[in-house]
């Protein structure tokens, strides 16, 4: 029996979660009288949002009761194109975010072995005085869940002000390996598909992703395609089997690190069997290897000629990638048929099983390549596409560039020409923007774990929207020494208690998604708009006046940073009228739209690399739109689908079919990378025989600081666990339900065991999800990270299996 998109995705909500979530989405309450039920939908306000999870961006109708300042009601949006009004689980429930009993209300800072409320006068004057006494030492740390204008904020006063490059987002744990491999492929990074592909294809390959959990409103495309009689092939790719692999056509179950292995073996047959497209060799592509690719391989390389790139690929044959992968000789002749196959439409999808990886930037390039070579691409359905794990991965941690070597825009820090262009945009003076490039993420935390007089030169961190106390690789050694330092001072900005708040030194209350106005940019370019709708809890103010407000207290400080060309504040704003308007003063902060005037800055830096986007009040109007946007001649804005394709995009050349125009060579062409297969660099033995990987479960989003509090997805999923293979578990004489230790060379965690639950690793691997901070896996994990992209590798350590018994652990 077929299933359509919304049986899917209320069978992979849970019944029960579903059914709370449609009582929530009509303000229902069982006990409350029709009249009055009557009376509150009489008065309740709608306005959207995108959701405040994922990367998929899902457009929600969110429902506030005005005299009540709640919502109290959420449902897709119908006008949304992105999930044209479904919405999984967790979006169902975005409401319910906001209102955990246990929200952050006060500034608080530590004193002894307790935190103790203070106000925010005094929390924003020991910010500044300690960035004051050593701007250089100082580092900001943020994510993907920062809105659009709050990470140019962000970027803005770090390197634009303190002349400092130490800023990371925690997209460098999750999509660098996918920037590099764009950037490196096409020369400007984010794909050049949209979902409409997912619509369009004859084949889907999942390359080590679960997008029937993870992203399931997109999935659930296929799902409904499928319904309606159309044949949609599936062939998922992974470690372990998962709900995705329920509805494949084919399984392909690879050793880790064997990724690697069948896209060079599909590139090996595309050759051998002549099945590559000539126009796009002839045409579009160039090709290139890293000179060192073990030791020091770079972004760019160097140049190849396409016979060198057969004889390179020529080893990987099926029975080699057999070897290597695990994965049957004749599933890569399947594989590399369907590539080889002009007349059907392939999209590749993947998130982090490609990205967290040591060769994340390796596997990624390769995916590109065998698109490319085989001229899968450039037509409706035939794409090779990242997923974003976070709503504004692409949005603020990508295009405004808050990465340690970037620059809004597509820009770069080492790039003397980006950094003046940049400095005028900001108008500070000449040599502001410090050209070399600051400490990536496992490498700040590095150094802010480490004794100043043993090199750790980063003395005060400040934290926004994310928990790198849970959320780091190898914790042991990235973020609990610093605890034990005491010129070390760790600020956390942030909406409920975490691993990471329990130890600040300083913590601060944010506001929530529609607490405040905002912005993301989700994972096909679409950039997103809402405005406030309810009032933050408490004290709790907006990421973005914090930043504001600690950088006009430097600038009362004296500090020549938070000063422009012109004397002015760095962040001087003002209303209609023309008048300043002291926006850095909470009181004062909404008395214009401060979001309006950093996006029509931050939009000056888009058109370098044809990331144009349209006014503020554009997006006002609109559910999302991708970029590139352009005006047309009637004076209407236009979103670009397809990038590089002379049919839709307005930036290619007139009358050629595709053009590269960012070429990393400037010559229109892409470039096809060459990478030879690398071993992992653990893998399991006599003493730790398992392999460890870690991801993400339906019903919880990253570290569970938001949906823990959510009482319908914590029934559904109320703690983590560990899946072991039911050999594995006979063996070591495990049962469901068991309580083990999973123990690394860094660390242990204890967890209970799930023997044939909802996803089934093989035999000697094992797979834990990371959203309980009760059970803190990441002191598990390897911080060994991709070379070029310094991602680190989440998905594949070496571990043991001990049982815990009443006395304490013993080997089992």
């Amino acid at each position: 029996m077929s299933m359509d998109r919304r049986e899917f995705l209320k069978a992979t909500a849970m019944a029960a979660a579903t059914t709370a979530a449609s009582r929530l989405a009509y303000g229902e309450t069982p006990a409350l009288d029709p009249s009055v039920a009557d009376e509150v939908h009489s008065r309740v306000k709608f306005d959207k949002a995108p959701c405040r999870f994922c990367g998929t961006g899902c457009h929600l109708q969110i429902g506030v009761d005005p005299n009540t300042d709640k919502v109290v009601s959420i449902s897709g949006d119908q006008r949304a194109e992105v999930n044209k009004g479904l919405l999984c689980v967790k979006g169902y429930h975005a409401g319910l975010a906001l209102y955990g009993k246990d929200r952050l209300t006060r500034p608080m800072l530590k004193q002894g072995d307790k935190h103790v409320p203070i106000s925010w006068d005094k929390a924003i004057d020991i910010i500044a005085k300690r960035i004051q006494k050593n701007p250089a030492g100082f580092a900001f740390y943020g994510s993907g869940q920062w809105t659009i204008p709050e990470g140019y904020a962000a970027q803005k006063f770090t390197k634009g002000g303190l002349g400092n490059n130490h800023i990371d987002p925690n997209a460098r744990l999750c999509m660098a390996s996918a920037v590099t491999g764009f950037v490196s492929t096409y020369g400007v990074d984010e794909p050049a598909g949209t979902y409409t592909d997912l619509d369009k294809c004859d084949v889907i390959i999942t390359w080590g992703n679960n997008p029937a959990e993870m992203h399931p409103v997109l999935f659930s495309r296929v799902i409904d395609r499928r319904s309606r009689g159309e044949k949609v092939t599936l062939i998922d790719m992974g470690t372990r089997r998962t709900r995705t692999t329920d509805h494949a056509t084919h399984y392909l179950q690879f050793k880790p690190q064997g990724d690697v292995a069948i896209a060079l073996g599909i590139a090996h047959l595309l050759c051998k069997k002549n099945t590559y497209s000539q126009e796009f060799v002839d045409k579009y592509l160039n090709f290139r290897r890293d000179s060192d690719p073990l030791e020091n391989p770079t972004l760019l390389g160097e140049s190849m000629t396409f016979d060198e790139f057969k004889r390179a690929v020529s080893v990987y044959t099926p029975e080699k990638v057999e070897e290597l992968s695990g994965v049957p000789a004749s599933k890569i002749h399947l594989l590399a048929d369907l590539f080889g196959n002009p007349d059907i439409r392939i999209t590749s999808l993947w998130c982090m099983g490609m990205n967290q990886h040591t060769r994340g930037t390796d596997i990624n390039r390769l995916v590109h390549g065998i698109h490319l070579l085989s001229g899968h691409f450039g037509r409706p359905g035939d794409a090779p596409t990242s997923l974003t794990g976070q709503p504004s991965a692409c949005g603020t941690a990508r295009e405004v560039g808050t990465l340690a070597h970037a620059l809004p825009g597509g820009r770069v820090v080492a790039n003397a020409k980006h950094r003046e262009q940049s400095e005028d945009i900001w108008n500070v003076p000449r040599g502001r923007i410090n050209p070399k490039p600051g400490y990536h993420t496992v490498l700040m935390w590095e150094k802010f774990s480490t004794p100043k007089e043993e090199g750790g030169d980063i003395d005060t961190l400040w934290v926004q929207v994310t928990n790198p106390g849970h959320s780091l690789p190898n914790t042991e050694k990235l973020f609990y020494p610093s605890r034990k330092l005491e010129d070390k001072f760790l600020i956390v900005s942030d909406v409920y208690p975490t691993e990471s708040t329990r130890h600040a030194d300083l913590i601060l209350p944010s506001a929530l998604w529609i607490e405040k106005n905002g912005m993301f940019g989700n994972s096909e370019r679409r950039t997103q708009q809402w405005f406030k709708q309810v009032s933050p809890p408490g004290e709790a103010r907006d990421d973005c006046w914090q930043t504001i407000a600690v950088a006009h207290r430097l600038h009362e400080l004296g500090h020549e940073g938070m000063k422009d060309r012109d004397g002015r504040f760095l962040f001087e704003m003002k209303d209609e009228a023309g008048k300043s308007v002291p926006v850095w003063k909470w009181t004062n902060y909404y008395d214009i739209n401060v979001d309006r005037a950093l996006f029509e800055e931050y939009r000056k830096f888009t058109t370098l690399k044809h990331k144009n986007l349209a006014p503020y009040d554009v997006y006002a109007a609109h559910r999302g739109l991708r970029w590139p946007v352009v005006q047309e001649p009637d004076g209407t804005w236009r979103e670009v689908q397809y990038r590089f394709a002379g049919f839709d995009d307005p930036f290619v050349e007139k009358g050629k079919k595709l053009d590269f125009y960012h070429s990393t060579t400037n010559d229109g062409r892409a470039q096809v990378w060459f990478a030879p297969y690398v071993a992992p660099p653990e893998v399991p033995d006599a003493d730790y025989p398992f392999w460890l990987c870690t991801g993400r479960v339906l019903e919880h989003w990253h570290t569970g600081s938001m949906t823990m509090r959510i009482p319908q997805t914590r029934r559904a999923m109320p703690n983590a666990y560990v899946e072991v293979h039911p050999e594995d578990a006979a063996e070591l004489n495990l049962s469901s339900g068991e309580v083990v230790i999973i123990e690394s060379r860094r660390g242990s965690c204890e967890l209970p065991v799930w023997i044939n639950g909802r996803g089934r690793p093989p035999r000697g691997s094992l797979f834990v999800p990371f959203f309980d901070e009760r059970m803190l896996i990441n002191q598990v994990t390897l911080d060994a990270h991709c070379p070029i992209s310094k991602e680190p590798d989440y998905k594949k350590c070496a571990v043991k299996v001990r049982k815990l018994t009443a006395k304490g652990a013993t080997d089992g």
